[in-house]
């Protein structure tokens, strides 16, 4: 397996509406008890729209995925709720593959009672990536190249993101952490989201404390671990 670098994300990343993480003004999480899994019928037909464009090969791959719900429209996307963007993801890949148009879409609709001037979620591309559709139920790759670094290691964060699809979050981006533990070879998801193949990584978990990640009014006591694949991290000199 090739030696996946920092080279392979100069083209890619993503500053969008989803990276939430560590911002302020969203209250409090407040998980309900005894949480059912769908709070309407519409939600249980959404999750049973995405597993079957998932068989129609429209979704690609589970990054793709992610990344067509990473650019829904951004009003749509802190309103319509956890299986609304569900829903305006893959609206946003059926369209891409051509499996539904806009018209069809619209034309039903309109049946049920939409109007021109509710909010659309998807946000379909003129010219999306050709993304073959996984074949692999898992994203574990065996690599020959020994890992970088060590558990014990200090590292840095690369302090930078590129348009597209990256799981390097914003709050994390030039921060100082410790390499805890290693996991081996894994499918790098900045590469696959968009088509370019596998490209498979060593994927670590880095410690950080909330005061490196978020300053002096943070919990001292606090540490956040990271899930990050090798070419987020540089050694710390």
């Amino acid at each position: 397996m090739n030696h996946c670098s920092t080279e392979l994300i100069e083209e890619v990343g993503l500053d969008g509406i989803h990276d939430l993480g560590g911002h302020e003004g969203f209250g409090a999480i407040e998980p309900e008890a005894d949480d059912p899994a769908f709070h309407a019928r519409w939600e249980a037909v959404v999750f049973a729209m995405v597993m079957a464009g998932a068989r129609a090969g429209a979704t690609g791959n589970a990054d793709r995925y992610r990344h067509a719900i990473e650019r829904i429209d951004p009003v749509a996307y802190l309103t319509h709720g956890y299986y609304g963007r569900w829903l305006g993801g893959i609206e946003t890949l059926l369209l891409e593959a051509g499996v539904v148009d806009r018209d069809e879409l619209d034309r039903r609709a309109r049946a049920r009672g939409a109007s021109s001037g509710d909010r659309i979620a998807a946000r379909p591309a003129a010219q999306p990536d050709q993304v073959p559709t996984a074949t692999d139920p898992t994203a574990h790759r065996p690599l020959s190249n020994p890992p970088r670094f060590e558990p014990g290691a200090g590292v840095h964060t690369l302090d930078h993101g590129h348009p597209g699809h990256t799981r390097l979050p914003g709050y994390a981006r030039g921060r100082r952490g410790t390499v805890v533990d290693h996991h081996g070879g894994w499918v790098f998801p900045d590469r696959h989201a968009h088509g370019e193949g596998e490209h498979p990584c060593h994927l670590y978990t880095v410690a950080f404390t909330a005061r490196e990640l978020w300053g002096g009014d943070a919990d001292p006591e606090a540490e956040i671990h990271l899930d990050l694949f090798e070419p987020y991290l540089e050694r710390l000199s």
